[in-house]
């Protein structure tokens, strides 16, 4: 795949949301940010517009898009025969980390949803990016990342992986969560977690009575991130068990003349010794925060990453879904 030569700049919110606005109204991408990571964004209602985000990615077309809404009354427009369950849901977790799966809207074309009947709808915790979408349209938009690789969660991530590709990055910091939305989908006979996020199995129960979680996918799949690899490093990478293994694997890599690093936790830094070290902070939120960036720092630097494996439930299995693929399941 080829660039499309763009200029690509990244810019304050501040000095060029109007730029944003613009480009989206003409049909163009602008990258903007979320609480969880950066979005790549298209006019939700723009099929051509749409394709260029399959482009500049190298997106599968089986893999769906997400639609961003600046407001609750947005999801009318872009989904139909919204159940009360999704209202409530919105009351408690929108804006937030919290995609639903709902029944598509004729308004919505099926390249957003890889063919299906169905649609994601998140409205984002961040100002950035409701401020755009509010100004212009609903955005579709996966992660502004190349296919299959880190998701960003700072402007220069995005830079490095999609420079040339896209004319404008608003800049909004690092995000705040750092890992992608939960996706419910509450167009099956029981509510369904597709993909695990910072609103857990736990805090949806609480409002719904009952959740499940999704197995193998059959037939076209109405979430992303659930058909195809994710979030991987161009390094080889692993997960540890334990921080025994953890310096085991490190030693043994640079034995045999490898770079080898530790993405790890803070509490474990002394049992670390000289070697070298990406921290992820201290709690399951740093970690989950942090491990895109360090798995950006990673691959950079070395060629060998080792990450902690985290076995509680919650937000820490949400991130340990993230490293699953990261590290395409291996383990030691």
């Amino acid at each position: 795949m080829t660039h499309e030569g763009y200029d690509t700049q990244i810019l304050s919110a501040q000095s060029a949301m109007d730029k944003a606005v613009e480009l989206i109204g003409n049909g163009e991408l602008v990258v903007f940010p979320t609480e969880t990571v950066y979005g790549l964004g298209a006019n939700a209602f723009d099929e051509e517009a749409v394709k260029r985000i399959f482009v500049a990615k190298g997106r599968p077309q089986d893999n769906p898009l997400i639609v961003h809404i600046a407001n609750i009354a947005q999801a009318e427009d872009v989904a139909e025969d919204i159940p009360d369950a999704f209202y409530a849901l919105a009351d408690k977790f929108m804006p937030g980390p919290l995609t639903i799966i709902l029944k598509k809207g004729k308004n919505i074309p099926y390249v957003v949803t890889a063919g299906g009947e169905t649609v994601g709808v998140r409205m984002p915790d961040n100002d950035i990016a409701r401020t755009l979408i509010a100004r212009s349209y609903p955005l579709a938009a996966p992660s502004a990342n190349r296919s299959k690789h880190i998701s960003p969660t700072t402007a220069q991530h995005v830079y490095e992986d999609l420079r040339g590709r896209v004319p404008l990055i608003l800049d909004g910091g690092q995000c705040r969560v750092g890992i992608e939305s939960t996706v419910l989908d509450l167009t099956s006979a029981i509510p369904t977690i597709l993909r695990p996020g910072a609103v857990t199995a736990e805090m949806l129960a609480d409002v719904l009575g009952e959740v499940s979680s999704c197995g193998k996918v059959i037939g076209v799949a109405k979430a992303p991130g659930m058909k195809y690899t994710h979030y991987a490093p161009d390094a080889y990478t692993v997960e540890a068990n334990s921080i025994e293994s953890a310096v085991a694997e490190y030693d043994r890599a640079l034995g045999e003349g490898k770079r080898p690093v530790l993405v790890y936790r803070d509490i474990y830094r002394d049992v670390m010794g000289d070697r070298q070290l990406i921290s992820l902070g201290v709690t399951a939120e740093d970690f989950a925060r942090n491990i895109y960036a360090a798995l950006h720092t990673a691959e950079r630097g070395y060629d060998h990453i080792i990450v902690e494996r985290l076995d509680g439930e919650g937000l820490e299995a949400s991130v340990m879904n993230r490293v699953d693929k990261a590290a395409g399941g291996k383990r030691v």
